[in-house]
């Protein structure tokens, strides 16, 4: 059997196995986002879910869970929960990215740069110590 061309239910499938430029791309989901060259518009609208998705990944990764006034169970259960999404979140942009569309890629790239950078931001702005600010 070819690794190229898989046979399934009498319909041919190929699969990219290297990195190329186009909006003719399968994301997560079969005929998602649609083959349509005249209309580009579900492919942008793809890339901006993949770089949610990614965000997001970032985001929940810095999330303060665990609040002094819930009983251990319940704030075991909510990390354990968050971070259930979390990794469902990193699997969901690995299998877009496998797509091997390179607009794709750097959707995800720039979702994971630009969370990384929000959710530091926010954490380090919320755990600065106050003080005299420095002059200059």
């Amino acid at each position: 059997m070819d690794m190229m061309n898989m046979t399934m239910n009498s319909t041919t499938m190929t699969m990219q196995m290297s990195f190329y430029w186009g909006r003719n791309v399968t994301i997560l989901f079969s005929k998602w986002p649609g083959n349509d060259q005249h209309n580009p518009g579900m492919y942008i609208l793809a890339l901006f879910f993949v770089f949610a998705i990614a965000f997001a990944m970032e985001a929940l990764s810095v999330w303060p869970t665990i609040k002094p006034s819930r009983s251990p169970l319940a704030a075991g259960l909510t990390q354990a929960s968050l971070y259930a999404i979390r990794v469902s979140l990193g699997y969901f942009v690995m299998l877009a990215v496998m797509s091997y569309n390179i607009g794709v890629f750097i959707a995800a790239v720039a979702g994971h740069t630009v969370g990384f950078f929000v959710a530091k931001a926010s954490a380090l702005s919320i755990t600065k110590p106050p003080g005299p600010e420095p002059s200059f």
